[in-house]
Parts: C-alpha cells; structure tokens; sequence
C-alpha cells in the first residue's frame, strides 16, 4: 500500500523518516511524485488535488495535516471517502500555550504598554485581579477545554460557548443561539476556537461585539472566516473593544497595506499559534491507519453534517 504526502516539503522529510522506521510496511510518496495513483490508498494533505477521483482512484481515506478541515472543498470530496482531522498532542499544547499568552498579555494590558515603551511613556495603569476578569471562550471541544483547563491555575472566571450544552468543571457553560447574548455580556475577554462552518463563519461581527461589556477584548485563534475585518476596525475605534489580538486572517499572508498590521490596539501574528509535529503527530495518524486496516472506527473522523 502507497501513502501520498501533500503538505510542507520539509515537514514531509521528518514524516517520511517516521514512516520508514516505524511503518516500513506503507510505501511513502510525496507530491507532486504520484508514481502509479492506482497504488495510493492514503492521502496525508493540507489541501487535496484537484480531480481527486480520478488522480487517487483507489484512495480510501483522506487524513487532513491539521486540527481541523474547513481549508478542504468538502463539496469536491466523494462522501463515500473518510475525512479524518488530526490529532496531535503538539497541537493542543501550542494552541494552550498560545491562549496563556493571549490571555495574559490583554488581562495585563501589555498592548498599551508596549504603545507606552515605543512612545517612551512611563506609566503605571490599575491591576485587576485575575479573580475579577471573566474569560468567555467560543467553542468547546476538546481544544478549548485543554485551553479552559490551562487557565484554571490564574483564578479567573470562565465561562463558555458552544451550539450545544456542555458540562465542564469550574467553567459556567452556555448552550445555543438563546443563550449567546448571556455569555457575551459576561466577557471581559473573548477568545474563539469555534471550528469554521456555515454557521460561524461571520460570527465576530458587528453584533456580536455590540453585545460585549464595553471596553473588552478579543482573541481570535479559530479561523480567519470567523472575523469581519472591518466591523472589528470600528468597534476598535469606536471604544466598544479595547484590543485584539488576531492569528487569522480572510487572507494570508497580510498585504502589505493590511489595516491591521499598523492597529496600535491589534497584535496580528501569522497564524502560529499551533503548529503540526510530525514527531507528536505521527502515532495517532499510524493508529488511525492500522485501525482502518483493522476495519475500527478511526478517532478524529469528520461529521460531514457537521463539518468538523
């Protein structure tokens, strides 16, 4: 059996040395070397080919290089073909450590600071205790209960949101449309991990951010297609929201006349808040090879209804 790679081409080297000493069995190939297509069985990809069907005609099961899959045409992808996301432990661990910051650098108000350091400005702004910042988190799969969890040490209050009802320990849980004005008016700080669907895409909008208390801020570490780009610029300017701090984008890279790149209350990064390792990733993607071979159910396989 042939597995096909279509990803980062020096990712794929650290992917294929894993492949050769623990699966020599599966026969590694990368794009845009298909060799005979017939052979491939497995695609390992960022994005699929085009005419999926007739370069892989044999292919039977997708694994998307990532979290979640909303970068993937599922409309071109035949529903008789498993679509299974990653799991990577590397990746909650980044996106963790990446919301820890996040959090951290609006809950102590280090945008206006560094504003302050670049203006060489010394002053001193009043200290919340973490215990009265609350902290609302869009999404609660098991990615935003690692990053819930990861912030329980700092005393904040917690809240979260998702389209279905949930119960997690020390977070007060919010369900459905009904209930999303209630969660908003109780975030001082916003964060989305939501994953990208019909319904979210759009979601942090103008609306939305009318509903925060005024002067809160935004993280958004979901997906670009969340964001209106420009209801975010206004809210800015007009107080509703104090800060953001954003690592997606509609588009990517930013152009160069990007508003966002010169906001003095936005902190843009490029869209690095998690990144796939190969050495962390590669055993669930094996396990999940084997139990299709095994005829289990594999972890991670998309709901297309869903769509993550």
């Amino acid at each position: 059996m042939a597995l096909l790679y279509k990803a980062d081409p020096a990712r794929g080297e650290q992917w294929q040395a894993l492949f050769a000493e623990h699966a020599p069995d599966i026969q590694w190939r990368a794009w845009p070397d298909v060799g005979d297509g017939t052979q491939v069985e497995y695609l390992a990809a960022w994005q699929a080919p085009d005419d999926l069907e007739n370069v892989l005609p044999n292919l039977k099961v997708l694994f998307a290089l990532s979290a979640g899959v909303d970068q993937l045409d599922l409309s071109r992808i035949p529903l008789s073909l498993p679509v299974v996301r990653l799991l990577d432990p590397g990746i909650s661990q980044g996106m963790c450590e990446y919301a820890n910051w996040a959090v951290l650098s609006l809950h102590r108000d280090m945008l206006r600071y560094r504003q302050q350091q670049v203006a060489g400005h010394w002053q001193a702004h009043r200290l919340l205790p973490a215990s009265k910042r609350r902290i609302g988190v869009m999404g609660l799969g098991l990615q935003a209960q690692h990053i819930l969890a990861s912030l329980k040490s700092f005393g904040f209050a917690l809240s979260g949101w998702a389209r279905s009802q949930h119960e997690i320990e020390g977070v007060t849980c919010h369900a459905g449309v009904e209930q999303l004005p209630a969660f908003l008016a109780q975030c001082d700080i916003l964060l989305c991990v939501l994953p990208l669907t019909e319904q979210t895409e759009g979601i942090l909008n103008k609306a939305l951010f009318a509903q925060l208390p005024k002067g809160a801020a935004l993280i958004n570490m979901g997906r670009g297609g969340h964001l209106r780009e420009d209801d975010l610029l206004q809210a800015l300017d007009s107080g509703q929201l104090s800060a953001a701090i954003v690592d997606v984008l509609q588009q990517e890279p930013a152009a160069m006349d990007h508003p966002f790149w010169k906001h003095p209350q936005i902190m843009l990064t490029p869209h690095i808040a998690a990144m796939t390792q190969p050495e962390s990733a590669f055993a669930g993607l094996l396990e999940n090879i084997r139990r299709f071979e095994r005829g289990e159910k594999m972890l991670g396989q998309v709901d297309r209804g869903q769509g993550y």
